[in-house]
């Protein structure tokens, strides 16, 4: 479980330096600082992932409390996003060491 759990730790890490690395491109084409938010990243995957934002940004649903912390989450900065989620997962895999140290009986 742990092994699975920093594998995609690091796939999430991958995309955050991939979402930051496009912003910083595009910022300095910009001349200014250019975020992309985790929605658009996400409506830029696909037909079904784009429908999933579309429908999670809608207001008719209901304000529950979920629905307004997604939108909060969608319109974050990709990068930021992927980074804290990866680090969640990886503190989920973490083994900690013995505390009597490596060679304790």
């Amino acid at each position: 479980m742990r092994f699975v759990l920093r594998l995609a730790s690091f796939v999430v890490l991958l995309g955050a330096v991939l979402a930051g690395a496009v912003d910083a491109i595009q910022s300095v084409a910009a001349s200014e600082l250019v975020t992309t938010s985790l929605g658009d990243d996400l409506e830029v995957l696909g037909a079904d992932t784009a429908s999933w934002v579309q429908f999670a940004q809608r207001t008719d649903t209901g304000p529950t409390f979920w629905h307004s912390m997604l939108h909060w989450l969608l319109t974050q900065p990709a990068f930021a996003v992927l980074a804290l989620l990866a680090l969640l997962l990886w503190m989920a895999g973490y083994k900690k060491r013995p505390a009597a140290g490596r060679f304790a009986a």
